[in-house]
């Protein structure tokens, strides 16, 4: 299996908002960006989708490492959050419905299809990577005429 790393960051322009999503996925020499937009969303689910859209772009089952600056998106996967919602019907602890469910069971599936490592970075700090993710996200809201 190919070993693949992936960077992914989620904006919104408001919360809810105008939102925007960036990803780099980086394979030998081979490095490349998507980012996409959504006038109407959430800062979670912009982080959510780009994780979504990264593992899409992948075109047969890879080993990958995705780097991340939501704890929620990482925190549910690594602290197996999402086996808990599953086995409570998709209801959290307080027994309130799991928000994002369409995103997370897409990512459930993406997952299964691949070996995902999730990893937390610091956001807005000196990773390269994910300050890139950052203004793909924030270019595609912008790029839409919407946002600062």
């Amino acid at each position: 299996m190919k070993k693949v790393t992936v960077y992914t960051d989620g904006a919104c322009s408001g919360n809810p908002g105008p939102g925007g999503w960036g990803a780099i996925l980086q394979f030998g020499p081979h490095t490349r960006e998507i980012s996409g937009f959504e006038p109407d969303t959430t800062n979670n689910r912009m982080e959510l989708t780009a994780a979504v859209k990264a593992l899409q772009t992948l075109k047969e089952p890879c080993i990958v490492t995705l780097y991340s600056d939501s704890a929620y998106l990482v925190n549910t996967f690594q602290q197996h959050w999402l086996t808990k919602w599953q086995l409570n019907g998709w209801k959290t602890s307080n027994k309130g419905s799991v928000e994002n469910q369409d995103l997370w069971r897409e990512l459930l599936d993406l997952a299964s299809t691949h070996r995902v490592e999730w990893l937390k970075v610091k956001g807005h700090s000196d990773n390269e990577f994910n300050n890139r993710c950052d203004k793909l996200a924030r270019e595609a809201i912008k790029a839409a005429g919407s946002g600062d």
